[in-house]
């Protein structure tokens, strides 16, 4: 084995379409499994560490959405390497000071093995603390979409609301999600594979068509 060989053992990166890698937990509502899980969404995010900044407003953001991500069948599952104590006295200081009540689960990923199966720590970071990460599994337990911010920065929670309904928008009415897509507006449609479908597209008023290969359609 080679020294990179060496420096990147254990660190992998689940890829889009791959299946999630299943795991077993400490959370602070009791000990969970993805298994759990099956016939839901999941959105998995990693957070660097309890009772800092950055994190409690993204902790506070999450659960802001989370009644209308369970609307879409979806469930928040939060983690870190902090241990359970540490996860239940900052949820607790959330409540206090932030009128927040964390309905979600946090992971204490204390030996690190869910955040080594998913790629969660960079090889490269002088620390242990995880990076945010964030997975988008769907009902059969497939990766989605998968998200990676640096630790100075917040993530945009909306997004991923709208990731999920983009998502879910796809697999309902096969149909793709332009730049700027929000949940009500056209869905765009595969480009035609022959010149004769390309000519039918054009002449089809289902479709609202800039040239053959770029229409959208209504998504009822």
């Amino acid at each position: 084995m080679d020294h990179l060989e060496q420096a990147t053992q254990g660190y992998s990166l689940p890829r889009i379409g791959e299946k999630a890698p299943d795991f077993t937990a400490k959370t602070t509502h009791g000990d969970i499994s993805l298994q759990d899980y099956k016939g839901r969404w999941v959105v998995l995010f990693s957070h660097p560490a309890d009772f800092t900044p950055v994190c409690t407003s993204e902790f506070v953001a999450f659960q802001e959405v989370y009644d209308r991500l369970r609307d879409m069948n979806t469930e928040l599952i939060g983690l870190s390497i902090d241990s359970v104590s540490s996860h239940i006295a900052w949820v607790r200081n959330m409540e206090e000071n932030f009128n927040t009540t964390i309905e979600f689960p946090i992971i204490a990923d204390l030996n690190q093995k869910i955040a080594t199966k998913y790629g969660m720590i960079m090889p490269e970071s002088d620390g242990t603390e995880t990076s945010r990460a964030v997975f988008v599994i769907d009902d059969n337990q497939t990766i989605r979409a998968l998200i990676y911010y640096p630790l100075s920065t917040g993530r945009n929670i909306e997004e991923f609301v709208r990731l999920v309904k983009a998502l879910r928008t796809t697999d309902e009415h096969g149909v793709s999600t332009p730049a700027n897509w929000q949940p009500g507006d056209k869905g765009v449609v595969k480009p035609p594979q022959t010149k004769a479908e390309a000519n039918e597209r054009m002449n089809n008023r289902e479709y609202e068509c800039v040239d053959w290969y770029y229409c959208k359609k209504e998504i009822n």
